[in-house]
């Protein structure tokens, strides 16, 4: 893999004299406290200003400082007007526009369209605080407010929406995020090293459409545009040969197989795209460019999408990935590769800077959700090499675990212990994306730099993947070690059947750092969704209870695990939801709060769900077709059924087990999944209610979820 310079190796910009500011600025007159007169760079984000490096703007903003830069935040603004918007002048570099910490989609909508009530990152809670589609309102804005200055966009709404993508809430594909909202260059992944380098080039009196070069970059260029003559362009199909791709109804249909000739019909209704596969060529992989089907292509025919979508995916390993270019109209949207993964020592300076802790002293004492959830954890690691394929972390912050120094996290937690008002010595959580990824690798590096798969644990555990936790069990005996802390918990998502492998990691983590009860996420029982997800067989989580009760009973505890289960997943059907009601019925859980898969953009489990084409698999006219469940009633049968003890459900229940030819399940007895009686005043008929279309007041059935291991934290990342 390419090496990078180091993230704290740049000259700092002559306006470090100013020193290092309490709080990073939201209004003129904290600037004036500070002796500036303008500000260098102005963030611009969806959340509220928490200056701990859990939230984004506050990472960026801190790191952006230590390379002697004036930063100013613009947290929540009213988007009605420009008005807002020049509250701190006009940056004299650029405005850099994030929506926050999650995507403005699914922190606004439940996974059944209708609008949340409240708002994790908003003090109090509150809802309405920032726009759909933050990030193209925020820059549009922005550019309104000062026309002439830069605009750089970033964060996970960004990173997801850098190409063309299908779009849950609209159901249709839109273009990339570049042309409509204008912005100069995004910013995806975990950006640090191309936002330093990108801001001291601006500094320098480079201008932005001449950079050009920087990984984990995103622009729009004119058609066939390449950074030399000497660049080779690549079509897809010599990566990933799909086949012929047809355009069908409803609103596509592929037209029916009728011989093995594969030129598709030419008849006027029925267009063929073609993606011929050609011989492929062998070429400089640093000095070639991918192209994948155009923005006009993917969005009329599914097969394409899904094509376009498996290798975009192919290309994402920073040790081998080219650039890509996608056509939008008469312009290309030209991605560089991932950016190089940050190295321990980087990690720990970023971690390190100097934050508050606290949320903005202008919030007062308002409470803000997200910041009490995770006010007393620890961020120890970033990355999945899980490639879980409804999870948005591997498209954000890539399969690279980048891991911080014992040290580092160490002193963080004392930190915590000395500065944060309310701590009681519990610590909440160390973890991430994952609660037992720290310090696992590839055995080795030129194999971890060619690889091309999707997953390093699915369908097995790769051959080649260090499964050692010996790291991860000495941090936590230092952590519980340390004076004033009685007890450090562990709150994010484990993969445990990584976790089985080292079954003295599971005994320190039960008997030392589980408060009673271990969420962990099976997702599902079934083969059929499981390996659309490429999760484990609930084989895995059997081995991995038996050792957690195992080691709970020789700790005289009682403790219990919390599974988390996914309903609606591509590739389930009716009876996968059945089988796994009758397996929590038998294993005696009652799930109160439940996941309907919500389609996030550029997720593989998207693309399932919008084009029935599997793309773990090669894409072609005739592939395998994939079971989606779209139809609103039938998404509330299959939440129903993880929710089967609720009285409100088993008139839904009780109707579709007599359309499945399972009515042996009405009655009540012990082996029957729901009773045949109906309590009073319970399961009334909703059919004649008229239903709250997206953007109207109504409160869904899942709560906006917030903190490390929980599914909305899959959308956790941000950075321009």
């Amino acid at each position: 893999m390419q090496t990078a310079k180091n993230l704290f190796g740049y000259r700092k910009y002559w306006a470090k004299r100013f020193g290092t500011a309490p709080f990073l600025p939201m209004n003129r007159a904290q600037m004036d406290a500070l002796g500036w007169d303008s500000c260098d760079v102005i963030l611009v984000t969806g959340d509220a200003y928490i200056d701990h490096p859990s939230f984004g703007m506050a990472l960026v903003g801190r790191l952006l400082e230590a390379q002697g830069f004036r930063v100013g935040i613009i947290a929540q603004p009213d988007w009605r007007s420009a008005e807002a918007f020049r509250a701190l002048g006009k940056p004299n570099l650029y405005f850099g526009v994030t929506a926050g910490n999650m995507d403005s989609m699914v922190n606004r909508y439940t996974a059944d369209r209708k609008i949340r009530s409240d708002d994790a990152y908003t003090p109090g809670a509150e809802a309405n605080r920032r726009p759909d589609r933050a990030v193209i309102v925020y820059s549009q804005r922005a550019r309104e407010a000062f026309p002439e200055s830069t605009v750089v966009i970033g964060s996970i709404e960004a990173s997801l929406r850098r190409i063309a993508h299908y779009d849950y809430w609209s159901d249709t594909v839109r273009r990339s995020i570049l042309p409509d909202s204008k912005a100069d260059i995004l910013l995806f992944g975990n950006a640090e090293r191309a936002l330093v380098e990108l801001t001291h080039r601006l500094a320098a009196g480079e201008a932005v459409s001449e950079i050009r070069d920087l990984r984990g970059t995103a622009f729009m260029v004119p058609r066939g545009w390449a950074p030399q003559p000497d660049w080779v362009e690549v079509d897809s199909t010599e990566v990933d040969a799909p086949g012929p791709l047809i355009r069908h109804p409803d609103p596509y249909a592929m037209e029916p197989e009728k011989t093995v000739d594969p030129t598709p019909a030419t008849t006027e209704d029925v267009q063929p795209v073609r993606l011929l596969g050609r011989p492929a060529r062998r070429v400089d992989r640093e000095r070639s460019v991918v192209r994948l089907p155009s923005f006009e292509q993917v969005k009329d025919d599914e097969v394409a999408y899904a094509h376009a979508s498996r290798t975009f995916h192919l290309e994402s390993n920073p040790g081998n990935a080219r650039a890509l270019t996608q056509a939008h109209g008469e312009r290309d949207v030209w991605l560089n590769p991932p950016p190089i993964p940050l190295t321990t020592a980087e990690m720990d300076g970023v971690y390190d800077l100097p934050y508050q802790r606290a949320p903005h002293p202008d919030y007062g004492d308002a409470k803000i959700p997200a910041w009490e959830m995770i006010r007393f954890s620890v961020n120890i690691m970033r990355g999945c090499f899980g490639g879980c394929t409804f999870c948005s972390i591997t498209e954000h912050e890539g399969r690279i675990i980048q891991s911080r120094s014992e040290r580092s996290i160490l002193r963080e937690i004392e930190e915590i212990r000395d500065r944060t008002p309310g701590f009681t010595g519990v610590i909440s959580d160390l973890g991430g994306p994952t609660a037992n990824m720290y310090r696992i690798a590839c055995k080795s590096t030129e194999i971890e730099s060619a690889c091309r798969k999707l997953s390093c644990v699915y369908p097995d555990i790769c051959e080649n993947l260090n499964t050692d936790h010996s790291s991860l069990i000495s941090l936590y005996r230092k952590a519980r070690a340390l004076p004033g802390i009685k007890k450090v918990l562990i709150g994010s998502g484990l993969r445990y059947d990584l976790a089985v492998r080292s079954p003295e990691y599971v005994k320190e983590l039960v008997q030392h750092h589980v408060g009673g009860y271990l969420k962990i996420a099976p997702e599902h029982t079934e083969e059929g969704p499981l390996s659309k997800m490429m999760k484990p067989g609930i084989g895995s989580y059997d081995r991995f209870k038996e050792m957690f009760d195992r080691f709970s009973k020789e700790a005289g505890k009682q403790q219990y695990l919390i599974p988390y289960f996914i309903a609606a997943h591509p590739g389930t059907e009716d009876e996968d939801m059945l089988n796994l009601a009758l397996w929590l019925k038998k294993n005696g859980f009652r799930l109160d709060q439940v996941q309907t898969f919500l389609p996030t953009p550029m997720a593989m489990a998207t693309t399932m769900y919008h084009t029935r084409k599997n793309p773990l698999k090669r894409v072609k006219r005739d592939s395998e077709e994939v079971e989606t469940v779209r139809a609103l009633k039938t998404r509330r049968l299959y939440k129903a059924f993880l929710r089967y003890h609720d009285p409100e459900n088993w008139p839904l229940l009780r109707e579709a087990l007599k359309r499945m030819g399972r009515a042996d399940l009405i009655g009540n007895g012990k082996r029957h999944l729901v009773p045949s009686f109906q309590p009073a005043g319970t399961g009334q008929a909703r059919e004649g209610q008229r239903r709250t279309p997206p953007g109207q007041h109504a409160r869904g059935a899942e709560a906006a979820p917030v903190g490390r291991g929980t599914r909305s934290n899959r959308q956790r990342g941000f950075r321009p």
